[in-house]
């Protein structure tokens, strides 16, 4: 909440920059890597220029119908942030999806997660000077559990594959490769933040927990068939992927993991956010630093 002339103006429910498709380095750069069918150009970059135009509306000044926003000083709005939970992703996974269906090898796509996590990192000293206090900063999904590299992937050999989950193992390496750079990065910031609550959420093992164990939370239909698809052994298919004329969805999407082959069920959300929020899978422990509902969101992220 904010106010401005006697006018309070209220974010009760935050402000979410997410854009379908976006990833965390450039389209231009992506292109360079020979990858030309992005979903969208925007960027992480371009989800934080778009969050500090907005600023000056929320709280600035205006005149007519113009909002001054280079004269006004990013200073004036850190109480605002500085009393909002802002969550700096899921973002990361959409770079390594795009070079993995354009072809690239795990190796090759390893050697460019120190960019994706460089910009990430950046985007988070710049909110904090901002004025940002408390992040969340979520690590990678497990990107190999997904019906659209499980479809692209099949024929692959055996060892490919967790034994226990069926999920591709050196795509989760990837993502597990990204997720501890990551935090080694987190860990940095921390030191030369101290006043600052850098909090990691460990996407990846709160959604890997209903992958090993998926009927024990209720989902009979398992956890790696997609409930919306086009059929296939995954029910995914990339020429009719959900709500295409000829793709089919499930009677109850509660019982599956997976919604389209790339995202997953409301319901698998659900169990991800009480492992994060009231769990194990933040560090530090989230409900032991602040409470959800004092708090303004405002998320930097995929989708």
């Amino acid at each position: 909440m904010c106010e401005e002339n006697g006018h309070v103006v209220e974010f009760e429910h935050g402000m979410n920059y997410a854009v379908a498709g976006a990833t965390t380095l450039s389209s231009q750069l992506l292109v360079d890597e020979g990858i030309q069918n992005l979903m969208t150009n925007v960027s992480l970059e371009v989800q934080l220029r778009c969050f500090k135009q907005l600023l000056p509306s929320i709280c600035g000044t205006a005149s007519g119908n113009a909002i001054f926003v280079i004269q006004l000083p990013l200073t004036k709005f850190s109480n605002l942030i500085g009393h909002s939970l802002i969550l700096v992703g899921e973002i990361g996974g959409n770079d390594y999806n795009f070079l993995i269906r354009g072809g690239k090898s795990i190796d090759e796509i390893k050697s460019l997660v120190p960019l994706v996590v460089k910009k990430i990192v950046s985007t988070i000293n710049e909110l904090i000077e901002t004025g940002a206090q408390t992040l969340v900063v979520p690590g990678n999904l497990p990107l190999g559990c997904t019906a659209d590299h499980l479809t692209t992937a099949q024929g692959s050999e055996n060892e490919e594959y967790d034994p226990t989950t069926g999920c591709l193992n050196r795509i989760n390496q990837l993502a597990e490769y990204h997720n501890q750079m990551l935090q080694k990065e987190l860990n940095h910031i921390r030191d030369l933040h101290s006043n600052v609550n850098i909090i990691y959420a460990d996407y990846f093992n709160a959604a890997m927990q209903i992958y090993r164990f998926p009927y024990k939370y209720g989902f009979t239909n398992g956890a790696l068939k997609a409930c919306c698809g086009g059929g296939g052994p995954f029910n995914y298919n990339s020429t009719a992927p959900c709500g295409y004329e000829y793709a089919t969805m499930c009677d109850e999407p509660y019982t599956y993991v997976n919604w389209d082959g790339v995202h997953l069920t409301e319901a698998t959300y659900k169990f991800m956010f009480e492992g994060l929020f009231q769990g194990p899978y933040t560090t530090p422990a989230f409900k032991s630093l602040c409470s959800l509902s004092s708090h303004v969101g405002v998320g930097i992220s995929t989708y």
